[in-house]
């Protein structure tokens, strides 16, 4: 049996393994027909997934993270106001909250942690900031240690008129927080503080006016950032400089022809293949699924095909450890639907398994 590491779904599906060929995986949910934060169980040799059912009753989950030994489940949510709130994952799977945090500049949109579980960020799409919380040892949210407002905009008049963050994560060596910012066409730079537990302003990397940067990830050795525009539908490539903390562009390629682009479309979530040869970004108003090949050489994209989702407005979709499923949550046909990765070219064939789910937005595990 193979080994069971699948799913870096980030839709929020968050991911605890159940036993030998299975894992939990966590839904974070938006939508007036979810509840909270739902789990289903997903099989790695067949790629099935379990009928999700709601774990945590709670409003707005838009997005959810484990820490690195999944015992415990953070989530932007709103608990009376927006915040960001704790559940420990004892071993039958059960969430049981700790506490919340008040975020304090609006509702976040995104939630991450350091390599070493010490701090939790947050990036405020509406209130054009990010924001970091001490963590204690216990896993509980402690103090807001920074809170800090991005500036500039862009040349979209209706979506870039003042900073939107939308994703933050940490460098490999855990030196530097990414924080993407759809509104200023910047990626923001921070240096981390780990004896403090905050982030200080360190750069940003330059991104195409108008591009509109929403997620991004590193390739798996670290010497490429592959960056998410959401606007214009495409990728952006960077040569990154560890020791500096600095990135430099080389190539940014289209998810979808312009001329064939409808009104209104968006690109959602970027993922990276566990062996590093293939780059896959989903598409809103498209409904559908990119998938680059990447050159060993340079690490510059290639288009390989676009695969329909089976479902409506994919906010997010994440592949399995191992790279041999891709599940693809569609947040208003309320679907997980599930790809078999041809291991050669990195396409997508459709498995003809779609779960219902309500509102999906983020996958974990």
């Amino acid at each position: 049996m193979k080994t069971c590491l699948s799913l870096t779904l980030l839709i929020s599906l968050s991911v605890t393994i159940a036993n030998a060929g299975q894992m939990v995986i966590w839904i974070g949910t938006g939508g007036k027909n979810a509840k909270g934060i739902y789990k289903a169980t997903y099989d790695c040799d067949s790629g099935t997934l379990t009928e999700p059912k709601l774990a945590a009753e709670v409003e707005g989950p838009g997005w959810v993270t484990l820490n690195s030994d999944r015992s415990r489940l953070y989530a932007v949510c709103k608990i009376g106001e927006p915040s960001v709130a704790a559940w420990s994952v004892d071993s039958d799977d059960n969430l049981t909250f700790i506490n919340s945090q008040p975020i304090g500049d609006g509702g976040a949109a995104h939630v991450s942690l350091d390599k070493k579980d010490r701090i939790l960020f947050t990036a405020q799409y509406g209130g054009g900031s990010t924001a970091a919380f001490a963590l204690n040892e216990d896993g509980s949210i402690g103090k807001q240690t920074a809170l800090i407002k991005h500036e500039g905009s862009g040349p979209n008049e209706q979506r870039q008129k003042s900073p939107h963050p939308h994703w933050t994560g940490v460098s490999p060596d855990n030196r530097f927080l990414f924080v993407p910012d759809l509104g200023n066409d910047k990626i923001v730079i921070y240096k981390i503080n780990h004896e403090e537990q905050t982030i200080e302003t360190h750069g940003f990397g330059k991104t195409n006016p108008g591009g509109g940067p929403r997620h991004m990830k590193f390739s798996p050795d670290g010497s490429k950032v592959y960056l998410l525009n959401e606007l214009l539908l495409s990728l952006t490539v960077f040569d990154y400089d560890a020791e500096a903390g600095s990135l430099k562009s080389i190539q940014t390629i289209e998810n979808i022809p312009l001329e064939e682009l409808e009104v209104p479309s968006k690109s959602s979530e970027i993922r990276i293949h566990p062996n590093g040869k293939f780059v896959y970004a989903a598409n809103r108003g498209p409904d559908n699924i990119t998938v680059f090949s990447v050159d060993e050489m340079t690490g510059k994209l290639t288009f390989v095909e676009n695969e329909a989702i089976r479902g409506a407005w994919p906010r997010n979709f994440n592949l399995d450890l191992d790279g041999s499923f891709l599940i693809a949550a569609g947040r208003y046909s309320n679907t997980l639907s599930i790809f078999e990765i041809d291991q050669e070219t990195g396409g997508l064939i459709f498995t003809g398994r779609v779960v219902n789910c309500p509102s999906p937005i983020c996958i974990a595990y």
